[in-house]
Order: structure tokens, then C-alpha cells, then sequence
């Protein structure tokens, strides 16, 4: 899949913005011009939202009433196809394929893969169990319709039964035939994604360590450990709710779910060095890349933001060798340096990359 053409209307902050792309496209220019704010456009147009933003209350430029972001794209069959994204001044978000716009976002999820490697990407080490959920969310919602409306359904049920729960805590009346109903809810909806979960990293880890070797050169021995409830959710919830109508919300099921990563048998938020972080890092979203491939028959948009600031120039190179092999598909970097951005693109790629210069 690729990205033939980006146009931005006040985007952050962008007025006016048009470019045509190639296979690698370079992005160079002084910190705050605006580089990453591409980038996160391109990861709009693919999740209906921004990487880094919980609201949309940043993305729209100061003092301007509406924002709009255009792509128009190749698909893997060759078909042209164009999506849209835009929100005026106090109105819903719209998303269209072409001029028809979608009833619910979640119909566009997995149409344009896209995978972003960021510098604050040490955060699904360093972070809440929330934020890798969240990694492993827009992973599989990228592949899987089925583990998406799973997942919206178990989050809107979950967010009933806390609702419920707060209420019996604050009146003291306890409605047994609710609580029966989102009991039996959260678990119908748990069991499918817990599975699918578990399937994902049966496949995954052979392709993460395969990555993380060829990053880090060494001997080292990567792991991501899946850790999740045990037993059956529903008997779960039933026997938790004495401490749940106490403390108002639900301490039980998928969304504590969390993912500790190891090497060496070392768990690497405490004993890994800042080197070994970014490496797992990039490791992973390489290895999601790979897997969203293998799912989908399509290659993802890789988004590669500021990776002179995560790795040293022989590094850079050896992940460029790498990503711009032909079994890799359209790449967008950014970077300071026009100079040090010439000097890895490799010389046989030259012809099919794109400099642009903000």
C-alpha cells in the first residue's frame, strides 16, 4: 500500500500543505517546523486519530474553525482509492472513503496499516500497563474486525458495570439482575479477546527476536511475557464484587491485562540500559509490521520519527538496509540533518526516494 499524495488543511501547524511521495520519503528540517506533524497526518488518515493525542483539541491550527486531511493512496491491487478526515468547529469528527463517510470509525480500522516508531516509544516499557494494552490493541484491531467489536463492546460494557457499580456505592442499592447482565457480558466479549490475544503471541515472538538480533547484534535473548486473569471471568467478577462495590469500578478482566518484557530473563523496565529499551522497542514495531503483513496480505506505512535520536549512524544504516528491502513497502522518516539523511539513504534506492525540505 502506498500513499501517493498528502494534502493538509489546518493541521496543527500546517495552513496549507501538498506533497507527492515515493517509496522513501525523507522529511528534513529544523525541530518545531512540523516534521512529526506529517507523520501523525499519515497515522490519522489509518486510525482516526493521532499517536500522540488523547483529543483532538490540538490538532486543529489556532484560529482556524475546521482541519482536514486528504490521502490518496495505491492499494496492493493496484486500485486508487482516497480517505478523508475532518472536524469543523464545535461538530463530530467525519471520516469518508472517497465522498461516502463512515457510520462508525471502527469500519475504517485496517483499511490503511500503518505502523509508527517514535522516540517516545520507551514509554510502553517505562509506562502504565494501560499503554501497552494500547500497543497490543491497535495492533490486532489493525487485522482482526472481530477482535475490534469484541473490544469496543467489552469496553462500553465495562464502562456500564462501573457506572453501576458507582451508583450501588453511592445509594447502597444493589441491582442484581444489571450486574448479573454486564457480568455475563464482559465475559462473552474477555473470552474471545483473551484468545486472540494468546494466539497473537504463539506467532509473534519468533519474528520479534528475529528483529531484535539483527538490531542489537548480540546474543541477547528477548521475551514478551502475555499476562492476563486466570479462570473463568464470570466466577471472577461474581466473587470480586464485595471489593468492587467498595471501591466503585471493576478490578478484574482483559483491561488489566499487561505485557512484561524481558531479556535475558531480566525484566527490561528495571535492569535494561536506555540502549536496550529503544532496541526492544523497534524490535516490537518491526515485528508488528511483519505480522500485520503476514495477516492482511499488505504491506503497512512505516513511519520512522526522528531515528537519529534513538540510534547511533551505523545503527540508522543497518535499519535502513533493512526497511527499504523490496519485502518492505513505502517508508516515511524524518530527521535535522539534510546531510546525515543523504548519507543512509542506500545508493540503489536513490531514484525512488523523496526529499522533502521543510
Amino acid at each position: 500500500m502506498y500513499l501517493d499524495n498528502l494534502k493538509l488543511n489546518n493541521f496543527k501547524n500546517f495552513t496549507e500543505f501538498e506533497h507527492n511521495f515515493t517509496q522513501i520519503n525523507c522529511i528534513v528540517g529544523n525541530n518545531g517546523v512540523g516534521k512529526t506533524n506529517i507523520l501523525d497526518a499519515i497515522f490519522y488518515l489509518s486510525f482516526c486519530k493521532g499517536f500522540n493525542s488523547a483529543n483532538d483539541l490540538t490538532t486543529t491550527k489556532y484560529g482556524a474553525d475546521f482541519f482536514a486531511i486528504h490521502g490518496a493512496y495505491t492499494l496492493q491491487d493496484g486500485t486508487k482509492e482516497t480517505y478523508t478526515c475532518s472536524q469543523k468547529k464545535d461538530q463530530k469528527k467525519i471520516i469518508k472513503h472517497g465522498k461516502t463517510a463512515y457510520k462508525k470509525f471502527s469500519e475504517h480500522i485496517g483499511k490503511v496499516p500503518c505502523v509508527m516508531v517514535s522516540p517516545s516509544d520507551q514509554i510502553y516499557i517505562l509506562g502504565h500497563s494501560e499503554i501497552r494494552r494500547k500497543f497490543l490493541d491497535m495492533l490486532l484491531s489493525q487485522v482482526d474486525v472481530v477482535y475490534l467489536e469484541n473490544l469496543i463492546n467489552y469496553n462500553r460494557s465495562l464502562e456500564q458495570r462501573n457506572k453501576l457499580l458507582k451508583y450501588q456505592q453511592q445509594t447502597g442499592f444493589f441491582d442484581s439482575l444489571q450486574m448479573e447482565i454486564w457480568n455475563e457480558k464482559l465475559s462473552d466479549y474477555a473470552t474471545v479477546i483473551q484468545e486472540k490475544r494468546r494466539e497473537f503471541f504463539l506467532s509473534f515472538q519468533e519474528p520479534f527476536k528475529h528483529f531484535y538480533n539483527f538490531i542489537s547484534s548480540n546474543s541477547e535473548t528477548p521475551q514478551v511475557e502475555y499476562k492476563t486473569y486466570e479462570g473463568n471471568l464470570l466466577d471472577l467478577l461474581q466473587n470480586s464484587y464485595e471489593k468492587e462495590k467498595v471501591i466503585g469500578h471493576t478490578t478484574v478482566g482483559i483491561h488489566k491485562d499487561d505485557l512484561v518484557f524481558f531479556l535475558d530473563g531480566h525484566n527490561v523496565h528495571h535492569s535494561g540500559s536506555q540502549g536496550q529499551q529503544k532496541t526492544f522497542m523497534l524490535a516490537m514495531k518491526l515485528a508488528q509490521y511483519d505480522y500485520i503483513k503476514k495477516k492482511k496480505g499488505v504491506t503497512p506505512i512505516l513511519l520512522l520519527d526522528d531515528i537519529f535520536d534513538k540510534f547511533d549512524f551505523n545503527r540508522v544504516q543497518k535499519i535502513l538496509s533493512l526497511v527499504t528491502q523490496e519485502d518492505f513497502g513505502q517508508v516515511f522518516l524524518t530527521d535535522t540533518h539534510l546531510s546525515r539523511v543523504e548519507d543512509i539513504i542506500p545508493q540503489s534506492k536513490k531514484d525512488i526516494t523523496t526529499i522533502i525540505k521543510l
